[in-house]
Protein backbone atom coordinates (compact mmCIF):
# COMPACT_ATOMS: atom_id res chain seq x y z
CA UNK A 1 0.00 0.00 0.00
CA UNK A 2 2.66 2.54 0.98
CA UNK A 3 4.32 1.82 -2.18
CA UNK A 4 1.22 2.46 -4.65
CA UNK A 5 0.78 5.60 -2.18
CA UNK A 6 4.35 6.58 -3.22
CA UNK A 7 3.76 6.20 -6.83
CA UNK A 8 0.62 8.21 -7.04
CA UNK A 9 2.17 11.00 -5.06
CA UNK A 10 5.65 10.53 -7.51
CA UNK A 11 3.12 11.06 -10.70
CA UNK A 12 0.67 13.28 -9.88
CA UNK A 13 -1.04 13.31 -13.04
CA UNK A 14 -0.83 10.00 -14.09
CA UNK A 15 -3.55 7.15 -14.23
CA UNK A 16 -3.99 3.75 -13.11
CA UNK A 17 -0.38 3.64 -11.39
CA UNK A 18 1.23 1.16 -9.51
CA UNK A 19 3.48 1.00 -6.81
CA UNK A 20 7.12 -0.87 -6.61
CA UNK A 21 6.60 -4.84 -5.81
CA UNK A 22 7.34 -6.00 -2.44
CA UNK A 23 10.22 -8.66 -2.13
CA UNK A 24 8.85 -11.76 -1.68
CA UNK A 25 12.04 -13.23 1.42
CA UNK A 26 11.10 -11.91 4.98
CA UNK A 27 14.74 -10.31 5.41
CA UNK A 28 14.47 -8.79 3.00
CA UNK A 29 10.44 -7.46 3.51
CA UNK A 30 10.69 -5.90 6.64
CA UNK A 31 13.79 -2.88 5.35
CA UNK A 32 12.29 -2.48 2.62
CA UNK A 33 8.44 -1.63 4.33
CA UNK A 34 10.05 0.50 6.37
CA UNK A 35 11.95 2.50 4.35
CA UNK A 36 8.70 2.98 2.26
CA UNK A 37 7.05 4.11 5.73
CA UNK A 38 9.67 6.43 5.82
CA UNK A 39 9.19 7.87 2.49
CA UNK A 40 5.61 8.01 3.01
CA UNK A 41 6.03 9.90 6.29
CA UNK A 42 8.48 12.56 4.66
CA UNK A 43 6.12 13.18 1.33
CA UNK A 44 3.72 13.64 3.53
CA UNK A 45 5.57 16.30 5.03
CA UNK A 46 5.32 18.61 1.62
CA UNK A 47 1.83 19.87 2.87
CA UNK A 48 -1.33 18.74 2.30
CA UNK A 49 -2.23 20.58 -0.21
CA UNK A 50 0.73 18.81 -2.59
CA UNK A 51 -1.00 17.29 -6.06
CA UNK A 52 -0.90 13.52 -5.97
CA UNK A 53 -2.93 11.17 -7.70
CA UNK A 54 -6.05 9.97 -6.09
CA UNK A 55 -7.92 6.89 -7.88
CA UNK A 56 -11.15 7.97 -5.72
CA UNK A 57 -13.26 10.49 -7.64
CA UNK A 58 -14.65 11.46 -4.72
CA UNK A 59 -11.42 12.68 -2.94
CA UNK A 60 -9.27 16.01 -3.57
CA UNK A 61 -6.26 14.87 -5.83
CA UNK A 62 -4.16 15.92 -3.05
CA UNK A 63 -1.79 14.69 0.10
CA UNK A 64 -3.89 15.59 2.33
CA UNK A 65 -6.68 13.21 1.16
CA UNK A 66 -4.02 10.42 1.14
CA UNK A 67 -2.76 11.11 4.49
CA UNK A 68 -6.54 10.98 6.08
CA UNK A 69 -6.78 7.81 3.64
CA UNK A 70 -3.77 6.04 5.08
CA UNK A 71 -4.03 7.42 8.85
CA UNK A 72 -7.63 5.11 8.96
CA UNK A 73 -5.88 2.29 6.83
CA UNK A 74 -3.52 2.06 9.40
CA UNK A 75 -5.82 2.46 12.79
CA UNK A 76 -8.22 0.22 11.58
CA UNK A 77 -5.60 -2.80 10.64
CA UNK A 78 -3.23 -1.88 14.29
CA UNK A 79 -7.28 -2.99 16.06
CA UNK A 80 -7.08 -5.83 13.74
CA UNK A 81 -3.59 -6.67 14.89
CA UNK A 82 -4.28 -6.06 18.72
CA UNK A 83 -7.33 -8.50 18.11
CA UNK A 84 -5.52 -11.29 17.07
CA UNK A 85 -3.23 -10.67 19.59
CA UNK A 86 -5.54 -10.84 22.18
CA UNK A 87 -5.11 -7.39 23.47
CA UNK A 88 -7.74 -4.89 24.25
CA UNK A 89 -8.16 -2.38 21.35
CA UNK A 90 -6.83 0.68 21.07
CA UNK A 91 -8.99 3.77 22.27
CA UNK A 92 -9.18 6.15 19.26
CA UNK A 93 -9.46 10.14 20.59
CA UNK A 94 -12.95 11.90 19.89
CA UNK A 95 -11.86 13.81 17.01
CA UNK A 96 -10.12 11.15 14.77
CA UNK A 97 -12.76 8.66 15.61
CA UNK A 98 -14.93 10.95 14.07
CA UNK A 99 -13.25 12.01 10.97
CA UNK A 100 -12.70 8.45 10.75
CA UNK A 101 -16.78 7.64 11.11
CA UNK A 102 -17.18 10.80 8.63
CA UNK A 103 -14.68 9.57 5.95
CA UNK A 104 -16.71 6.04 6.04
CA UNK A 105 -19.92 7.24 5.82
CA UNK A 106 -19.19 10.26 3.31
CA UNK A 107 -16.41 8.56 1.34
CA UNK A 108 -15.90 4.90 1.74
CA UNK A 109 -18.99 3.96 1.77
CA UNK A 110 -19.78 5.00 -1.93
CA UNK A 111 -16.63 3.11 -3.52
CA UNK A 112 -17.92 0.02 -1.61
CA UNK A 113 -20.16 -0.79 -5.15
CA UNK A 114 -20.02 0.58 -8.30
CA UNK A 115 -23.49 -0.79 -9.04
CA UNK A 116 -25.97 -0.19 -6.12
CA UNK A 117 -28.74 -1.45 -8.56
CA UNK A 118 -28.83 -4.60 -6.56
CA UNK A 119 -29.36 -3.07 -3.14
CA UNK A 120 -32.71 -3.15 -2.09
CA UNK A 121 -32.72 -1.03 1.51
CA UNK A 122 -35.22 1.76 2.23
CA UNK A 123 -35.34 3.89 5.21
CA UNK A 124 -33.26 6.58 6.62
CA UNK A 125 -30.08 5.92 9.14
CA UNK A 126 -28.87 7.80 11.89
CA UNK A 127 -25.52 7.51 13.47
CA UNK A 128 -24.83 9.38 16.49
CA UNK A 129 -21.57 9.89 17.67
CA UNK A 130 -22.58 11.02 21.09
CA UNK A 131 -19.62 12.28 23.04
CA UNK A 132 -18.40 14.44 19.84
CA UNK A 133 -22.03 15.74 19.36
CA UNK A 134 -22.21 14.15 15.65
CA UNK A 135 -25.21 13.04 13.60
CA UNK A 136 -25.30 11.75 9.76
CA UNK A 137 -28.40 11.02 8.88
CA UNK A 138 -28.92 8.59 5.11
CA UNK A 139 -31.39 7.87 2.94
CA UNK A 140 -31.52 4.52 1.63
CA UNK A 141 -33.76 4.81 -1.59
CA UNK A 142 -33.96 1.58 -3.29
CA UNK A 143 -31.39 1.17 -6.60
CA UNK A 144 -29.53 4.06 -5.14
CA UNK A 145 -26.41 5.05 -3.51
CA UNK A 146 -26.81 6.01 -0.01
CA UNK A 147 -27.61 10.11 0.47
CA UNK A 148 -26.34 12.06 3.39
CA UNK A 149 -28.85 14.56 4.36
CA UNK A 150 -30.76 16.92 7.05
CA UNK A 151 -32.38 15.00 9.95
CA UNK A 152 -35.31 12.49 9.60
CA UNK A 153 -36.94 10.54 11.35
CA UNK A 154 -34.57 7.32 10.97
CA UNK A 155 -35.74 3.80 10.49
CA UNK A 156 -32.43 2.73 12.71
CA UNK A 157 -30.09 4.41 14.91
CA UNK A 158 -26.71 3.35 15.70
CA UNK A 159 -25.07 5.21 18.75
CA UNK A 160 -22.25 5.47 20.75
CA UNK A 161 -19.16 7.60 21.71
CA UNK A 162 -17.12 8.25 18.38
CA UNK A 163 -14.36 5.60 18.70
CA UNK A 164 -17.09 2.73 19.23
CA UNK A 165 -19.28 4.57 16.23
CA UNK A 166 -15.84 4.17 14.26
CA UNK A 167 -15.23 0.72 14.82
CA UNK A 168 -18.47 -0.46 14.42
CA UNK A 169 -18.86 1.26 10.81
CA UNK A 170 -15.48 -0.61 9.92
CA UNK A 171 -16.93 -3.77 10.94
CA UNK A 172 -14.93 -4.09 14.08
CA UNK A 173 -16.24 -5.01 17.94
CA UNK A 174 -17.59 -2.04 19.51
CA UNK A 175 -20.13 -1.22 22.29
CA UNK A 176 -22.66 0.93 20.32
CA UNK A 177 -26.33 1.13 20.52
CA UNK A 178 -28.76 -0.11 17.70
CA UNK A 179 -32.17 0.45 17.73
CA UNK A 180 -35.00 -0.12 14.73
CA UNK A 181 -34.32 -2.10 11.31
CA UNK A 182 -30.98 -3.37 11.96
CA UNK A 183 -30.54 -5.07 8.62
CA UNK A 184 -30.71 -1.74 7.36
CA UNK A 185 -27.13 -1.47 8.55
CA UNK A 186 -25.82 -3.92 6.51
CA UNK A 187 -25.74 -1.49 3.62
CA UNK A 188 -23.09 1.04 5.32
CA UNK A 189 -21.06 -1.96 5.58
CA UNK A 190 -17.56 -0.68 4.40
CA UNK A 191 -14.95 -3.00 2.29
Amino acid sequence: MHSWVLACIADPHGTETRGERAPKEWDELLPWWDERRKELRAAFDRGADTPAQVPFGFYEANLGSWARRQAHEAAIHRIDVELAAGAEPTTFDTAFATDGADEALSMILHRRTADWSAVEAAGTVLVHAEDARTLWSLTLTPGERPTLGGPAEPDVTLSGDADAVYKRLWRRPANVSITGEQTLLDVLETP
